[in-house]
């Protein structure tokens, strides 16, 4: 996901969510809050606030999650 994306999400407070790997438990869904070239801050609902890496599949939260089984 690039910067420009990630201000558009930022400045509009749509959730993303970061899918860690196969197991849906282990995505990572809140609203940006700032980030970098190497990491993504994300405040979750319980209002923590989460660094991930952007090596990850980022997505509107609204969307459906990919499937990584294949």
């Amino acid at each position: 996901m690039n910067d420009d994306q990630l201000n558009q999400y930022r400045e509009e407070g749509t959730k993303i969510r970061i899918v860690r790997d196969a197991l849906e438990q282990n995505d990572v869904v809140g609203i940006v809050v700032a980030w970098d070239d190497e990491y993504v801050l994300v405040r979750r609902p319980n209002r923590r606030v989460v660094k991930v890496k952007r090596g990850y599949r980022m997505q509107a939260a609204s969307e459906p999650r990919p499937s990584l089984m294949e």
